[in-house]
């Protein structure tokens, strides 16, 4: 409709008062307002009949569509639903059409749509997606550049119970820094180990691990409770690609010798095989040639790391120009007057935040980067799910 210069209220207004002034023909108010008779004679005929509501927009919607479901077939429908309240828009056209062969039903996906709308189709929780850093790239030129740590496949020994060795590796020279038999995968077991190779042995850079317990878990950059400790003591975790066991092909091909020489057949109990796993890493650092190393034994590449392990943990550190905010014990932060879901792993920890965009936060637990935080939509996004999208 080419009503100018106000809204278009606003001109029919004054266009039904200078025709109840009658100072001007309706042609020529045509021509004032630049409209057509008929649309001029519509908006004198809805003022007449309704007064000044009448020259609102009305909407174009169509009363009636002649693809409408009839409501006997969208009550069908409801009755059978509440009856099965478990069975889909196929089960339920299944059983209408035996009760009703002459109806003329809709098909699955109209089912489905009109028991959406009569809330009769629970809504899917929303589940925050959690990507992967990718392939490690990290080099190993030196004795605790990286380590590697793993759970050599579960078996049961002699007595029925089932043994979990947690094996830890130095990338560079091979050296077996420990073999530790355990009764599970649980982070209560692993952390005494790491705390003891790193009192003896010092610290790494980084550790490399798969994405299983106790290494990773579902949430924020696949940080654990084992995980953030390591961070908290300044060692960087490292994973491998989902499926990928040859991205850390050094670990694995200790696991073979490891699996042939000290596990076949199981000892009878778990101290038995403990003191297996002590004999066996003695032979494979100190007497045994490896390959790749020049047929040298990997004890005498291996050095201690001067990064000696502190008493105490010493507090994560962040630039100041960084945001920082405490985690609270249900794993949230406080931003802006509103809370925003962090990850219970850093509860009771400090988070920082480093602004690179108007609204744009990037937060960091001590040097490793968990997501961005978005104010307009106030939820961390996951970092490496964002690039990975973004790469797709």
């Amino acid at each position: 409709m080419p009503w100018r210069k106000t809204s278009p209220m606003d001109q029919r207004t004054q266009f039904i008062a200078d025709y109840l002034r009658e100072m001007l023909s309706i042609t020529e108010l045509c021509q004032l307002y630049g409209v057509s008779r008929k649309t001029a004679y519509k908006w004198i005929d809805r003022y007449l009949h309704l007064g000044p509501a009448g020259l609102e927009a009305r909407s174009r919607r169509p009363r009636h569509s002649p693809n409408e479901t009839a409501p006997e077939i969208v009550t069908a429908f409801l009755e059978a639903r509440h009856r099965h309240p478990s069975w889909g828009g196929k089960k339920l056209l299944t059983i209408v059409h035996k009760r009703h062969p002459r109806w003329d039903l809709p098909g699955r996906s109209t089912v489905c749509d009109i028991l959406s709308r009569h809330g009769m189709v629970p809504k899917s929780r929303h589940r925050r997606r959690i990507g992967h850093p990718s392939k490690p790239s990290s080099l190993i030129l030196a004795p605790n550049d990286v380590w590697s740590a793993d759970f050599k496949g579960q078996f049961k020994t002699g007595d029925g119970l089932y043994c979990y060795p947690l094996t830890v590796t130095d990338g560079f020279s091979r050296y077996l820094l420990g073999c530790q038999a355990l009764y599970s995968t649980a982070g209560a077991g692993a952390t005494p180990m790491f705390r003891r190779l790193f009192q003896e042995y010092g610290l790494p850079t980084r550790i490399r691990t798969d994405n299983g317990v106790p290494f990773a878990t579902n949430t924020l950059a696949r940080l654990s409770a084992l995980s953030a400790w390591w961070v908290r003591l300044g060692v960087l975790p490292e994973l491998i690609e989902p499926g990928k066991p040859q991205q850390n092909g050094r670990h694995e091909r200790m696991h073979r010798t490891l699996k042939a020489e000290a596990t076949r057949p199981a000892a009878g109990s778990l101290p038995a095989q403990q003191r297996r796993f002590n004999r066996f890493r003695e032979e494979f650092n100190l007497e045994r040639p490896h390959e790749a190393l020049d047929q040298q034994t990997p004890a005498s590449l291996y050095r201690p790391s001067p990064r000696e392990m502190p008493n105490t943990l010493p507090p994560l550190e962040y630039p100041d120009r960084f945001e920082v905010r405490y985690v609270s014990a249900n794993g949230g932060i406080r931003w802006n007057c509103d809370w925003v879901n962090v990850s219970i792993v850093c509860a009771g920890e400090y988070v920082g935040l480093e602004e690179i965009d108007d609204g744009i936060w990037n937060v960091y637990f001590g040097p490793l980067k968990l997501g961005r935080l978005h104010e307009r939509h106030m939820r961390i996004e996951d970092a490496y799910g964002r690039l990975k999208r973004h790469k797709v």
